[in-house]
């Protein structure tokens, strides 16, 4: 794989974008992000697809390598799926995730409709057939992911309410009903992340038994939302206690394809792919074009820690 070194953590892949729209073998309006994971040694994104319609649909696309994808002409998850009364979808299913827990495939999506949006839960063990399992948020939360094991016997997720801008952690005996929430990460004032922050990709584990986040920030700006993102540690046996966390963005718009788009200046992801100690992270980039950065771990790990010696 060739890299475009640069100033950030993460390094592009030269061939970015990796999939857009105009490479797709239907009309769309647009590519947002997708989520990632490896299955079966296939390379696998769901990918938030906007129709000419204007309605945000998840799509299958799969891979040998990891750079070159083919993408289902159907969708996986389409609004018709989605049952819950007033609650069902009518705009859109979104911002989708992936976590293997427990030998299954879990799927968290944001169900977004004309009375608010929550988080969606759905199971899978091909990608063929999906089982959605119905809500399991409470109204107007988005950016939810599952941890990849249990805590303390426990389903832990993480979420992002519309007010106040903030990461959630919150735990669950069986996926549905969810409780004892604490704060985890908030905004910070006079940094990158200043106003808003969310979950990008599921925690993962690292060397040291830790949990690796990898979150997005925005900083309002006269010109507009400037999405980014970073990266924090959380303790091994309590994830809710951030132990360490970047003061820079590990990666930011640089690029043409990057900062011009439906929403400019955007970098947003829900996937990554962990191989040997490589973070390949899947992002969407202008809510236009799906794109690939890569780093060592131990780099992003560093930089946790020099932020940390900072204060």
């Amino acid at each position: 794989m060739q890299q475009k070194k640069g100033i950030d953590i993460l390094h592009r892949w030269e061939g970015n974008p990796l999939i857009a729209s105009e490479t797709l073998s239907f009309s769309c309006s647009s590519i947002h992000n997708c989520a990632a994971v490896k299955f079966k040694n296939i390379y696998i994104l769901l990918l938030d697809v906007e129709d000419l319609k204007g309605h945000q649909l998840i799509y299958l696309a799969k891979s040998k390598d990891g750079y070159n994808f083919s993408v289902d002409k159907k969708p996986l998850i389409q609004l018709s799926d989605i049952k819950g009364g007033r609650n069902d979808a009518d705009i859109g299913v979104t911002d989708p995730r992936i976590t293997f827990l427990a030998g299954t495939y879990y799927i968290t999506y944001m169900v977004d409709s004309r009375v608010g949006f929550r988080l969606g839960l759905a199971k899978t063990d091909d990608f063929k057939t999906i089982s959605h399992l119905g809500y399991i948020s409470e109204p107007d939360t988005k950016a939810g992911a599952l941890f990849p094991e249990k805590i303390n016997g426990k389903y832990a997720r993480l979420d992002r309410p519309k007010d106040g801008g903030r990461i959630w952690i919150s735990y669950s005996e069986d996926l549905t009903y969810w409780g004892s929430s604490e704060v985890l990460l908030s905004p910070r004032a006079g940094y990158w992340d200043f106003h808003r922050v969310g979950c990008s990709v599921p925690p993962f584990r690292i060397k040291s038994g830790e949990w690796m986040l990898i979150y997005y920030g925005i900083k309002n700006t006269s010109a507009g939302p400037l999405f980014r993102i970073g990266a924090a540690i959380l303790d091994k046996d309590n994830p809710a206690l951030v132990t360490k966390r970047t003061n820079i963005p590990i990666l930011s718009p640089r690029e043409y394809y990057e900062r011009i788009g439906d929403i400019n200046n955007l970098i947003f992801s829900c996937g990554a792919i962990v191989e040997k100690n490589i973070l390949k992270l899947y992002y969407g980039a202008a809510n236009s074009c799906v794109c690939l950065a890569t780093a060592n771990i131990d780099d992003i790990i560093e930089h946790c820690i020099a932020s940390e010696k900072e204060f």
